[in-house]
């Protein structure tokens, strides 16, 4: 039989037995050799270094340290990193895929919650529970069984930009309900907006014609204030704009004077600066609706992205191709 790898942990050490929980460890032990009480949170560690270098299988997640050149030279045998979260722009070089180092990431996995989240809240946005809640909270006294005008889901227009994983989940998630999504992203054409079942808009066409807007873009230099001023005035009286992305999507000082007035509303996790001060006017705002950067993968749904991982660790092994594998050309784009 063909002894397993030897694999590392590199991230945050107490996130290891969250992301991989015993059933999780034991499936991935399966196919390398790991040891969940050494994990790397500095490669340049020299009581890591013996390890490093033995290491065939880099297992990284939330923490891991910047794997550039000198990382690199330390692990001569590294063929493989498999990361157990989304993004991989925060520890990902050039350098790995010069070196032929093949990466996979389990962003995937992680989008399906965040989906879900928008999900929940492009549905509570229609019925205007939010602001309900409020009031009647402050009222103390329900209206009765009476009909509410202006709210409701049944055909409402649900603009999402960005056909990113996050953006294709939300989309699949919708087909279910009476509602109409339309997508932009200049990346997509006709055909691909096609395969998703939604017209292809321009941004300023989109955000004139939709209730809700979900942003589901990469946070780019290119997309920094993505939505700012001149595009939230495009927006109709009682839209929603929901944002799961990246806060530097949104102009927050333009989002604050434009929530202000009161035409619209906002559901955020996530804020530019990240977090907000605590002076900011959008946690007493009643038309903002901000939550702590909890959409991704949260308590139970951390094991779907061990799961990920180990599933990735068997393909490798066995010699088959990663299915999650990460075009390290394309970095510049991702989120």
């Amino acid at each position: 039989m063909t002894e397993r790898p030897r694999a590392l942990f590199a991230m945050t050490a107490q996130n290891v037995p969250l992301v991989f929980p015993p059933e999780v460890l034991a499936r991935l032990r399966e196919s390398v050799r790991v040891d969940p009480a050494l994990v790397a949170q500095d490669l340049t560690d020299p009581r890591i270094r013996p390890t490093l270098g033995r290491t065939e299988i880099l297992i990284t997640g939330w923490g891991c340290p910047r794997l550039d050149a000198a990382v690199l030279d330390a692990a001569p045998r590294l063929r493989a990193v498999l990361h157990s979260a989304g993004s991989v722009k925060g520890f990902a070089t050039p350098e790995l895929g010069r070196r032929g180092i093949a990466v996979s990431s389990a962003a995937d996995a992680n989008a399906l919650p965040v989906a879900e989240y928008t999900l929940a809240m492009i549905l509570l946005a229609g019925k205007d529970v939010l602001a309900a809640r409020d009031r009647l909270r402050a009222e103390r006294t329900a209206a009765g069984p009476g009909l509410v005008p202006g709210i409701g889901n049944h055909g409402r227009r649900v603009g999402v930009v960005g056909a990113s994983r996050v953006g294709r989940r939300v989309l699949a998630l919708l087909r279910p309900f009476d509602l109409r999504p339309a997508l932009t992203d200049p990346y997509a054409d006709e055909r691909q907006a096609a395969a998703l079942g939604v017209p292809l808009l321009p941004l300023d066409e989109l955000l004139r014609t939709s209730s809700v807007v979900t942003l589901h873009a990469p946070g780019t230099p290119g997309t920094r204030g993505l939505i700012g001023r001149r595009e939230l005035a495009l927006m109709p009286d009682g839209a929603v704009l929901i944002n799961t992305a990246r806060g530097s999507l949104v102009d927050t000082a333009a989002l604050t004077a434009e929530l202000r007035t009161g035409r619209l509303a906002a559901i955020l996790d996530v804020t530019d600066p990240e977090p907000l001060p605590a002076d900011s006017p959008l946690y007493d705002l009643p038309n903002a609706f901000v939550t702590p950067h909890l959409a991704g993968s949260q308590g139970n749904e951390l094991a779907r992205l061990g799961r990920t991982v180990a599933e990735e660790a068997a393909r490798l092994v066995a010699g088959d191709g990663l299915a999650h594998a990460v075009d390290l050309s394309a970095l510049e784009h991702m989120a």
